[in-house]
């Protein structure tokens, strides 16, 4: 289970650059744009959608 989790995780975080580089170097460079407070505030958001998400699927 935790090796499908992980691979649905690569599958989806590879998407992106592999639809759209320019798109997907533009956003990393915002992100390193970010004072460390907004980036954790974005962690905690995913975190939260994940952890949300796994709740109702679950």
């Amino acid at each position: 289970m935790l090796l499908s989790a992980l691979g649905m995780v690569l599958l989806i975080e590879g998407l992106m650059p592999l639809s759209s580089p320019a798109g997907w170097r533009a956003a990393m460079q915002r992100l390193t744009e970010l004072r460390d407070g907004q980036l954790r505030f974005v962690g905690l958001m995913a975190t939260s959608a994940g952890v949300l998400l796994l709740a109702f699927a679950g």
